[in-house]
């Protein structure tokens, strides 16, 4: 980056680090979920949070949606949800007896869109979310309707072991950059949450950045350099979570049935080049891949019966898989 460049970029960093501290004094004991979902949306992605109720994702979101100053639309998945409440619908005009037909836009045409507990609505309604976020349009009656931009969506769902809920097809997972768990506070933050939110009401986020300035910083976490070797630590990484693939381990072997897609490598290096950016560097570390690793890898690879009557999870598999790539790219 030039000289311009830097002074830009440090000029939108310091408005998101103002806006992180802002979200963290009004969503208490979840500091590192802010700065995770913060990397997410300046990497230009898609987030999926998964806790149980009563944490605090609802208002995460919508705080954000108004930090980063993006229209925000809610939209609470239900079994009888249809796609055309989500993405809009044909509506018929009459204008003196003669009839058109108008696109009436849905919940899906904003900056930022909460898909709350998305796992509850029918595998047709979470599908048509299929080609906004991958194309960031929707298509309704054979004619195609640009999404604005930037577009995000950030799901939440519940932990699949609750009733009523289904599963989201691995198509749609995939488009997920992170998947983000959200996890019940300690003591201290659980009781300054309980003097908080019994008391006066709390202040309100300012406004920190435009959706065009998003943009621009999305743009410039692009620019920011990312080494040769590490792109390939980050290639063996991703190869070595598939069972089939040369050189995979046992555990990989025994408790895998799919490995991570392309998205997976593309969504540990972007994110490393987002925390790079707000950490004010112009390249990325070891460690910025690092922390990228198991948002990116936790909803993408699918493990078999066998590890999950085992409790096996992909947290438990990371460890073999680094050690791995890193044996291969010495």
């Amino acid at each position: 980056m030039d000289a311009d460049v830097e002074r830009r970029a440090a000029e939108l960093v310091g408005k998101v680090r103002t806006l992180q501290r802002q979200l963290e004094t009004q969503v208490i004991g979840q500091g590192p979920l802010v700065t995770e979902l913060l990397v997410g949306l300046l990497a230009g992605g898609h987030v999926l949070l998964e806790g149980l109720p009563g944490l605090g994702k609802t208002l995460l979101v919508r705080s954000l949606a108004h930090g980063l100053g993006l229209k925000f639309a809610r939209v609470q998945f239900t079994p009888d949800l249809m796609p055309s409440d989500v993405m809009g619908t044909q509506v018929i005009d009459d204008d003196h007896g003669h009839r058109t037909f108008r696109f009436q836009p849905g919940p899906l045409f904003a900056g930022l869109v909460l898909a709350d507990e998305i796992n509850r609505a029918s595998p047709k309604t979470q599908s048509a979310l299929l080609e906004a976020m991958q194309e960031h349009s929707v298509t309704v009656g054979g004619t195609t309707h640009r999404l604005p931009e930037p577009f995000h969506v950030i799901a939440t769902q519940n932990p699949i072991e609750l009733e009523g809920t289904f599963p989201l097809p691995e198509a749609q997972l995939d488009r997920f950059l992170f998947r983000l768990d959200v996890r019940t506070p300690g003591v201290d933050a659980m009781t300054e949450i309980l003097a908080a939110t019994t008391g006066r009401a709390a202040p309100t986020i300012d406004v920190a950045l435009s959706d065009a300035e998003l943009h621009e910083l999305q743009a410039l976490v692009r620019r920011v350099l990312c080494g040769t070797h590490l792109l390939r630590f980050v290639a063996e990484l991703v190869l070595a979570t598939h069972p089939e693939h040369d050189g995979a381990d046992d555990r990989t072997r025994r408790f895998v049935r799919y490995g991570a897609s392309a998205r997976a490598g593309q969504a540990i290096v972007l994110g490393a080049k987002a925390r790079a950016l707000l950490d004010g560097r112009p390249a990325v570390t070891r460690e910025d891949l690092e922390a990228c690793v198991l948002p990116a890898l936790r909803h993408r690879v699918l493990l078999g019966f066998e590890a999950d009557a085992e409790r096996i999870r992909v947290e438990d598999l990371v460890a073999g898989w680094r050690e791995r790539a890193d044996r291969r790219t010495r």
